[in-house]
């Protein structure tokens, strides 16, 4: 009480002059009161009633002050406004009634009918005061979140305790109605039902949430206790007010402005709880129940059982609505953990699921894995597509999974699966086979076949082993909760798809650094900077093959046609990396632009080497998606191009169907300023995407760049065949040349040649090679050809 009052007052140092005024009253008001109360009854005559009027007019200033405060505190309340709002409405009833109580006090009528004022004004300001203390700890969600129909229901059955109560003491005099005990003790007796309620409630309030660290709800209960004794020792005299009653009033006057003053503490509120109400309501409806018994076994007036009644048929219509609000709560924690895309469990259920298999100590394994170039489908197909096909993958997968294996979905294309180890050495073959079988066949997306395939990562979790004592080295033994398990699958999975290398499975020794991922963005980032980044090239031949029957000659075949800029990383500890196990890790991180900046300065700083060797070599320099999107790319480029006095119809610039596809107005306006400076554009991959040969005429572009898919399969599958054929016959009627991947035979070469393909590019002439290698092996290959081109025109002779 004392630091309440300490803090009341510091914060009153910030108050306006009359709430100073208003609070010293009511300070006052307490010890006046008793003071007024002793003289009061040691004075005869006139000088006893003054000292009445006195006390009357001390208690009506209280009353008034207290309500001042609290609408001050109303006003000042910016979080709590709403509760303070519902006390002032409360205070305000209770000052009216309280002075219409003092004022009757001071006229000559029963001295009975001096509670009635007070007893009405509490009954009218219960639904305020109650909700008030009910909201303090909850927010304003959920079906009555103020929980007045089980306060209604409370107090009518504590009025029908009171009934009986009443009608054991006095067993002669009570009839049907209670005829026996005079109406005003009857109100005082339903009024002492409303203040027990309002204590409990405030209690409750405190005790089922973190309020109980504030004080200002025990001020505010122990204010509702002193106000509802009054009127309890009222109905214990025979409706007769005691003595003590207008000192303990203005106590309780005082706590609610201390409590109105105290500045607000956080505490997180929470939604009206279904539980907790159903327990209050059960508890009024066995209380009434218990009450008709009686009231059928003995001679309790009617009232009584109406009352009890009344409470039971309260309190079930709240049961009712909390049957409601739980199946609702079941419905929405169902919900909270599933997947509204795909239905399947979501990371927080899955993570939940993980947690509960952990703490029964039974084997499982955990199954992550993605979609390899979802991001692709995406931008070819739309999202839309892409949400499709995550449908179908899971309608897919979860047939063939067993019945105990949990699916979800993490975010993204990224799933995962959490199945169970029967054998100690081994792991889950099913769930293994089932993604197996998911992928094996095509999924119809947008009208269009589609094959995907998947990078898994796997993780093994068993209890250690209690016999011996022993550690293993294993996955498990270093799994120590679900988001430790979940890295480890995450780790392995990321190492499959870096690798190209479908499936892998946790291994300590190799993936025994958590952040080794986060290390490695770091030293790309150091790579791009310090010249870690190495261009190799690899050479594109002319095939010497003529377009139709008509137009200029074309070069010979084997004549060097250009060649192809492609990164590799010289690691410091890894050494030469390949462009699979560092590129994906570009694209998450954002570094693709950089790393595409770095390419194309060393490309044409190389061409500017060889223009002085005296080799006009073209150079085809691949654009990420995210740089195609740069509007200062081709001030880039041009620059370069000045720098080296390269020309610019010497550079090819390679993009992809889905990048071009991605954002196509941007994308496109960049194209042509590429265009406009004189440097080719190439469709890179082309017949992976999602565009078709009809938008290549709204395309600047000079190349078509096939696919190796294609070039791999021409000799064994007709189909591939015929769509080379035409896609080269088509491309050339757009005046484009067309350039062939992965040429790794002769064989293949010749049917390219035979179909009218401009260039080749593959392993059958040379793998991508360094700059000095580069000459080497294009002094050696021209030395070669010179020498095969002088046999056989000696042979012709």
């Amino acid at each position: 009480m004392a630091e309440s009052l300490v803090s009341s007052v510091r914060n009153l140092t910030r108050a306006p002059r009359h709430l100073l005024t208003v609070v010293s009253l009511l300070i006052v008001a307490v010890p006046g009161q008793i003071v007024l109360g002793v003289c009061g009854r040691a004075g005869q005559g006139t000088h006893q009633r003054l000292w009445s009027i006195a006390q009357v007019s001390l208690l009506a200033a209280a009353l008034a002050a207290a309500w001042w405060v609290i609408a001050w505190r109303t006003r000042r309340s910016l979080a709590e406004r709403r509760i303070w709002e519902m006390l002032s409405v409360a205070w305000a009833v209770l000052t009216a009634s309280g002075l219409a109580m003092l004022i009757l006090g001071l006229t000559p009528v029963d001295p009975r009918l001096m509670t009635v004022p007070a007893a009405l004004g509490s009954l009218i300001a219960f639904p305020w005061a109650y909700r008030a203390v009910v909201r303090w700890s909850r927010d304003s969600t959920g079906v009555d979140p103020d929980d007045l129909l089980n306060g209604i229901s409370s107090v009518l059955v504590v009025v029908a305790v009171i009934g009986c109560v009443l009608a054991w003491s006095a067993p002669r005099t009570v009839g049907l109605m209670l005829s026996g005990i005079a109406w005003p003790e009857q109100l005082l007796g339903v009024q002492s039902a409303a203040w027990i309620i309002l204590v409990l409630a405030a209690l409750t309030a405190a005790s089922v949430s973190r309020l109980w660290l504030d004080a200002r709800i025990w001020l505010v209960a122990s204010a509702y206790a002193m106000i509802g004794a009054g009127g309890i020792g009222a109905l214990m005299r025979n409706g007769m007010l005691p003595g003590w009653a207008f000192p303990v009033w203005s106590l309780a006057l005082l706590l609610m402005g201390v409590a109105a003053l105290r500045p607000v503490r956080f505490v997180p509120t929470q939604a009206s709880d279904p539980v907790t109400s159903t327990v209050g309501a059960f508890v009024v409806v066995s209380t009434g129940l218990g009450v008709l018994v009686i009231a059928v076994l003995s001679h309790v007036p009617g009232v009584v059982a109406l009352a009890a009644a009344a409470s039971i048929l309260g309190s079930s219509v709240r049961l009712l609505i909390n049957l409601r609000e739980l199946v609702q709560l079941a419905a929405s924690r169902a919900e909270a953990l599933t997947d509204d895309l795909t239905g399947a469990t979501n990371r927080r259920g899955l993570l939940q699921h993980l947690h509960a298999r952990l703490g029964q100590g039974q084997p499982l394994q955990l199954v992550v894995f993605d979609l390899d170039h979802f991001k692709e489908v995406n931008d070819g197909l739309g999202h839309s597509a892409g949400d499709d096909l995550l449908r179908m993958v899971t309608r897919r997968l979860r047939s063939k999974l067993p019945p105990t294996a949990l699916l979800g979905r993490l975010g993204g294309d990224e799933f995962a699966v959490v199945s169970s180890v029967d054998d100690r050495d081994g792991s889950d073959p099913v769930t293994l086979a089932a993604l197996k079988e998911t992928v094996a066949e095509p999924f119809l997306l947008s009208g269009m076949s589609l094959h995907i395939d998947l990078s898994v990562g796997v993780t093994i979790w068993r209890p250690p082993a209690q016999d011996d004592g022993a550690t293993t080295s294993t996955a498990e033994a270093e799994a120590e909760d679900a988001a430790s398990l979940l890295r480890q699958a995450d780790t392995a999975m990321y190492d499959a798809k870096r690798n190209d290398l479908g499936a892998v499975t946790y291994d300590p020794s190799r993936h025994d650094d958590p952040r080794g991922l986060l290390s490695m963005v770091g030293e790309l980032r150091k790579a791009i900077s310090t010249g870690q980044l190495r261009v190799h090239y690899q050479p594109q031949l002319h095939t010497g093959s003529r377009r139709g029957g008509a137009g200029p000659a074309a070069p010979a075949a084997g004549v060097l046609a250009g060649a192809e800029a492609l990164v590799r990383w010289h690691h410091p500890r890894l050494g030469l990396l390949m462009p699979g196990q560092f590129l994906p890790l570009a694209e998450s991180h954002g570094l693709m632009d950089s790393i595409t900046r770095e390419v194309l300065a060393q490309a044409v700083a190389q061409q500017a080497l060889w223009r002085t060797a005296g080799r006009d070599v073209r150079v085809s320099v691949n654009l990420s998606a995210g740089t195609l999107l740069d509007a200062s790319l081709p001030h880039l480029v041009e620059d370069l191009l000045h720098r080296y006095q390269v020309p610019a119809t010497s550079l090819v610039l390679e993009v992809t169907e889905t990048a071009l596809l991605r954002e196509p107005e941007r994308s496109l306006a960049v194209v042509e300023a590429l265009r406009a400076l004189g440097a080719q554009v190439s469709i890179d991959d082309f017949g992976t995407g999602y565009s078709s040969l009809t938008q290549l005429r709204q395309l600047p572009v000079s190349e078509l760049k096939l696919d190796r898919s294609f070039t791999v399969d021409l000799l064994t599958d007709a189909r591939a065949a015929a769509i080379v054929a035409n896609t080269i016959a088509l491309a050339h009627d757009l005046e484009l040349r067309v350039v062939a991947e992965g040429v790794e035979d002769a064989s293949t070469l010749d049917a390219l040649a035979g179909l009218a393909c401009d260039e080749t590019q593959g392993y059958l002439h040379a793998k991508p090679l360094p700059p000095d290698g580069f000459d080497a092996w294009l002094k050696a290959y021209e030395q070669t050809s010179a020498e095969a081109e002088e046999d056989l025109a000696t042979a012709g002779r």
